[in-house]
């Protein structure tokens, strides 16, 4: 184990070479701060010392590479949409009433599915392309979720009027 004043000394000599491979591999700043900072807990943790000073540079640019391609395979960084196409999302809060609260019991895809589709107005193809989902995919979810909320609705007295 190090001591503090040893880690203080190794982070000063190393953390711009650790930050300038973590960010050259993650292409953006709170990206490579996270990597960077987890190198250096990785450094922390650490129960041998380095044997020399080129090796400490070596340990450090191997860890901060392999760091950088695990958060890079992680499942949240494939299943998560990059921020332009987050930005053009416009999240308003829908009316409070029986429908919107029908509309929130439903699970999860369903809710989701058909909160974009009829309160943010995107097409089954756009909201497919957001969710990384196949378009039947989602035309089944939104007619699926159609009839749980008719069935929801009918059962709270909002039915078909018949006279």
């Amino acid at each position: 184990m190090y001591s503090q004043e040893e880690i203080a000394g190794i982070y000063q000599r190393q953390y711009k070479m650790v930050y300038q491979i973590c960010f050259m591999l993650m292409k953006n700043t709170p990206d490579a701060e996270d990597a960077a900072q987890t190198v250096f807990r990785k450094v922390i943790e650490r129960d041998t010392p380095f044997r020399d000073p080129e090796h400490e540079k070596a340990w450090l640019i191997v860890t901060a590479r392999n760091e950088c391609r695990g958060q890079l395979k992680h499942w949240w960084r494939t299943r998560r949409e990059d921020a332009a196409a987050l930005d053009t999302l416009t999240w308003n809060q829908p009316e409070s009433g029986l429908v919107w609260e029908q509309v929130a019991a439903l699970p999860e895809k369903y809710r989701l599915v058909l909160y974009l589709h009829y309160y943010q107005g995107y097409a089954t193809g756009e909201i497919a392309q957001i969710l990384r989902e196949n378009p039947s995919t989602v035309r089944s979810w939104l007619l699926r979720a159609r009839k749980k909320l008719k069935l929801r609705l009918e059962a709270e007295g909002y039915g078909p009027q018949r006279t």
